[in-house]
């Protein structure tokens, strides 16, 4: 049963998260940035996010995400109702799906056109 509610706070994680970084965030270090990935361990205390990032951008991405991880954490405390938020860790996936790379440049469109 654990792993269940562990793959349930995963997506939930993953969908929450790739709403505030592609949406709320005015960083522009992060408008290459899409969550391909979230896995929650099963105490629910740490969760490891893989992101898919623009080429020659990873570093600062990285960096940026590593400075708003606070934020991140307190906004998915507000959105989530859990007992515990997990200590986000962010890494880069080398590997995107081709269904999470599609996802990535329509929220990308998206979010050009709402600059517009």
């Amino acid at each position: 049963m654990e792993d269940h509610r562990a793959r349930r706070v995963s997506e939930a994680v993953k969908e929450e998260l790739a709403e505030l970084i592609g949406f709320e965030m005015d960083d522009p270090r992060l408008s290459s940035v899409n969550v391909t990935n979230a896995d929650v361990s099963s105490d629910m205390r740490t969760a490891h996010v893989k992101v898919a990032i623009e080429e020659g951008l990873e570093k600062k991405a990285l960096e940026a995400l590593e400075h708003a991880k606070g934020f991140l954490k307190h906004e998915l405390a507000a959105r989530l109702n859990l007992r515990r938020v997990p200590d986000l860790y962010f890494a880069a996936d080398t590997h995107p799906d081709a269904e999470s790379r599609i996802d990535f440049l329509l929220r990308r469109a998206k979010r050009n056109r709402a600059r517009d």
